[in-house]
């Protein structure tokens, strides 16, 4: 289809401004082992992350809640014989219930265990990139981070991240040890961190790693055009839920698409990369031929005005429904705004640090 069929080579370039390089366009593993659907099988899966490998991918995002733990398994199978030409990022601190209510846990030991046990399910001796994958408000991310920073002086994780945070919390966080890349939901129909958590990732060096850049399937049609499945989460998220009140949105987007000759999925990743080189989208897919295709947006070129187009055609403020369901909407960005992480100072009155 036109501008989609020409052939791509995933550039590499800088994460942030720490070190860290990685291929422009990342694959997000979550949904392998059974998140927004069903659990996939483990041989397909493999397959899928090797193949992303040989077409250039080679960031690799998991979390020890997904599964929970299985999908760092699953990675760890798949890549531990090419361990050495891939970045694997991870995350730590949420923890879900049978209930699906959500645990978030930042302290000194949790983020020591929760390390080491990632590492062997990883295969591996070192966390390229490593999350604090939701703010613990009960404790200072100073706190958080004096033991991130012990981990990677003992060479077991080589950079940090912060996955749902704050800009005051990226602020903090940043002063005690270099933040390489913050994780966000980011869009065209989730466009809230412009305000002030990506002005505040440019302005200190951070890299921004978009998560569902295709509005975990909204934007790509699977939503709309195939039928949810019961198992999962997705039938569980509010937006979904409205599907009828906000297909209004795909609509115009598809139609944009088939103007231009790519898919839905391809123009919404082109315009996450348009979005800045500091921009590092991790769709996930479990599909080869879906992989194809989304690796195949990085050569689309966007003008202004079609980037424009776009954004005009999905006003924030007309989406229906909270982007999260509310167990997991509570530790999200947005709803700990009002409730940072205590002050240092003054946790440290009441509480003493593990030497």
């Amino acid at each position: 289809m036109g501008e989609a069929c020409v052939p791509v080579v995933i550039p590499r370039r800088a994460l942030g401004s720490q070190g860290m390089v990685t291929s422009a366009q990342g694959l997000g593993c979550v949904d392998m082992t059974g998140w927004y659907e069903g659990a996939k099988p483990e041989e397909e899966m493999v397959k899928v992350i090797r193949h992303a490998v040989d077409l250039g991918v080679t960031f690799f995002d998991t979390s020890d809640v997904y599964g929970p733990h299985t999908n760092e398994v699953l990675l760890g199978k798949a890549l531990a014989p090419i361990r050495d030409k891939v970045e694997i990022a991870t995350k730590f601190g949420a923890t879900l219930g049978p209930n699906h209510d959500v645990t978030v846990h930042g302290s000194p030991e949790y983020v020591r265990a929760a390390a080491e046990a990632s590492l062997k399910r990883l295969q591996t001796d070192y966390i390229d990139l490593y999350y604090v994958h939701r703010i613990d408000t009960t404790i200072p991310i100073e706190v958080t981070m004096g033991e991130l920073k012990k981990l990677v002086e003992e060479g077991k994780v080589k950079y940090v991240g912060l996955s749902e945070a704050t800009a005051e919390t990226i602020r903090r966080a940043h002063a005690v040890h270099p933040i390489t890349a913050v994780q966000l939901e980011w869009s065209l129909w989730e466009r809230c961190a412009e305000q002030e958590i990506i002005p505040v990732c440019r302005e200190l060096g951070i890299g921004i790693v978009a998560y569902c850049p295709l509005g975990a399937g909204f934007l790509s049609g699977k939503a709309i055009e195939e039928e949810l499945k019961s198992e999962g989460l997705r039938p569980l998220f509010p937006r979904f839920q409205q599907l009828e009140k906000n297909r209004v949105f795909y609509d115009r987007l598809k139609a944009m698409a088939t103007k231009k000759g790519i898919t839905p999925a391809q123009q919404a990743l082109a315009w996450a990369h348009h979005r800045g080189n500091d921009v590092f989208p991790i769709p996930g897919t479990s599909k080869i031929a879906h992989l194809e295709d989304n690796i195949r947006s990085v050569a689309i070129a966007l003008s202004k005005e079609e980037m424009e187009e776009m954004e005009a055609a999905v006003p924030q403020e007309e989406v229906v429904g909270d982007r999260n369901p509310a167990f997991i909407m509570v530790t999200t960005w947005e709803a700990t705004q009002s409730g940072q992480t205590p002050p240092l100072n003054e946790w440290l009155a009441t509480h003493t640090q593990p030497a």
